[in-house]
């Protein structure tokens, strides 16, 4: 058998080993950045209510992620993440044991300000699709990681990055592959999944891309990609890619990075450094929108927010205004602070927030209108400087949290 066919035999033989892992262990799903539905919220059950004071059991570290801030995508019993090693960037796949099964470069790491891979690949259908910070856009075979094809978005549409790089998420819609060079040759683009091949690109949007990861949404009829730009969020139609609507939000530095988020026609956007929330109603046409509310309570600079029974909740600056906001989303009034858990990335799972804040420190906290309350925490181990800026990811019954190289999966299952 030839050294090739060797190979593809071994990591056929992987794939379907890490396969019947997760039909075995339940790996859940988790295929892109914010889980299945792009809201940030988990369909676990079953999970613990509270840890023990040193946190919950971990069941294994791997610590050759390389460097960077890059999530974790779930699917098909693989976990797949991306890192920098040195001047290049790599797409990494480990098994639920946390064993490497692959690693595939994909362009030019980032040695600007903050330097690290910045976004999580997108799984579909048994390709992932991941874009480096300078703009190279690959499609990679899950199993494998065998490069199906790439296109680089600063070559064929003029992609701009300020300071921190392109740090999108991508998005993937039926055939395509949504993305936002914010070139002058493509502010917005859809590329054919199967084939990198151009489907449209958007020239009507004046600016250039921020540091935002697009929703999917469909008002009234119409199907859109609504996402930030550096002064504006903005609404694409995703068949035609023609600007549907737009209004203003704009932050210093251009650091529009939190995604947006959608419910029942409104859309609630927010920045850091006293930038501020604002609520927006899309109108019938779906050709504008109205302000219903702004205010500069909660202005969430990249960890997320989370929407519940009519209450949103997200971190404020740490320059203006620390700490766990609890806001009304149809009001803007805010309910309640809770400064202890202060500026975090989180997500949601079984009624709970699970929080991360940049110094490692790790909180369970149950959230209420009537105050928001820590029930656990713990820390991190501290292998470097480095802030801790990837979301938590709650999936089969595991945590993940990633600090700098290193990734932790935590066993949060009820006994």
């Amino acid at each position: 058998m030839a050294t090739s066919e060797r190979q593809v035999c071994i990591s056929r033989l992987m794939f379907l080993g890490a396969l019947a892992a997760a039909l075995a262990d339940g790996g859940g799903s988790w295929p892109q950045f914010h889980g299945p539905s792009r809201d940030n919220m988990s369909t676990e059950t079953g999970l613990l209510k509270e840890w023990p004071p040193e946190g919950p059991p971990l069941l294994w570290k791997f610590g050759e992620c390389g460097k960077g801030y890059s999530g974790v995508a779930i699917a098909d019993g693989m976990i797949f993440t991306a890192g920098d090693f040195a001047d290049k960037e790599f797409v990494l796949a480990l098994d639920l044991n946390g064993k490497l099964l692959w690693k595939a470069e994909n362009g030019r790491s980032w040695r600007g300000a903050q330097p690290g891979a910045r976004t999580t690949p997108t799984y579909d259908n048994g390709v992932l699709y991941h874009m480096g910070p300078t703009g190279r856009l690959a499609a990679l075979e899950a199993r494998t990681g065998k490069e199906l094809w790439a296109v680089d978005l600063k070559k064929e549409y003029d992609a701009r990055y300020g300071t921190w790089a392109l740090s999108e998420n991508l998005l993937v819609d039926g055939q395509a592959v949504l993305c936002v060079p914010g070139g002058s040759k493509g502010r917005v683009v859809a590329l054919n999944k199967t084939t990198g091949a151009l489907l449209w690109a958007n020239t009507e949007i004046a600016e250039q891309a921020a540091y935002c990861s697009p929703i999917l949404v469909e008002h009234k009829g119409v199907r859109q990609l609504i996402t930030l730009m550096h002064k504006s969020v903005v609404a694409v139609d995703v068949k035609t890619g023609k600007l549907l609507w737009s209004h203003g939000h704009p932050a210093p530095y251009g650091q529009n990075v939190d995604r947006p988020l959608y419910k029942d026609g409104y859309v609630l956007v927010s920045a850091g450094h006293n930038t501020g929330s604002r609520l927006l109603q899309i109108n019938d046409a779906n050709d504008g929108v109205r302000e219903v509310w702004f205010t500069k309570e909660m202005d969430n600079c990249h960890g997320g927010i989370a929407l519940l029974d009519g209450y949103l909740y997200g971190s404020g600056c740490r320059l203006f205004h620390k700490g766990l906001h609890c806001i009304e989303f149809l009001t803007g009034k805010k309910a309640h602070t809770a400064v202890e858990v202060g500026k975090v990335s989180l997500t949601w799972a079984e009624g709970l927030l699970y929080c991360v804040d940049q110094e490692r420190k790790v909180f369970l906290v149950q959230p209420s209108p009537q105050g928001s309350r820590i029930i656990s925490r713990f820390e991190l181990p501290k292998v470097s400087r480095d802030l801790v800026l990837c979301h938590p990811v709650v999936c089969g019954k595991r945590l993940y949290l990633r600090h700098d190289q290193n990734l932790y999966c935590y066993d949060i299952a009820a006994k």
